[in-house]
């Protein structure tokens, strides 16, 4: 549903940049052609799309560069061999509880 939704918004919004760009007229076989100016220029400033797209391309373009200076600060850390190493202590002490739980289940289900 939530991948529905998503291709939905998406293809709304494809859409609505399609509707907003214009094309220049051409001219008709009788009249002289007459230089097109850029569509930009004709508009005198942006459609509320466009300032919509060209802020949200700017918040990508700003979070990506963040999240990738984070995680250039990260590396300097050695985070991942400290994590590694939580994980495999975590795991041991898991499974050492796992298997006593174990040992009192069966006690309790098979007593003698």
């Amino acid at each position: 549903m939530n991948k529905l939704l998503v291709i939905t918004v998406l293809i709304t919004l494809l859409g609505l940049s399609a509707q907003g760009l214009r094309l220049p007229r051409q001219a008709e076989e009788g009249t002289p052609e007459e230089p097109v100016a850029d569509v930009a220029e004709a508009d005198g400033e942006q459609g509320t799309l466009e300032k919509l797209t060209s802020a949200f391309k700017g918040y990508y373009d700003t979070s990506i560069s963040t999240a990738s200076s984070w995680l250039d600060s990260i590396d300097g850390l050695k985070l991942k061999e400290k994590a590694a190493n939580a994980l495999s202590d975590t795991t041991v002490a898991a499974m050492t509880y796992a298997g006593i739980l174990q040992d009192q289940v069966y006690h309790i289900l098979y007593q003698q």
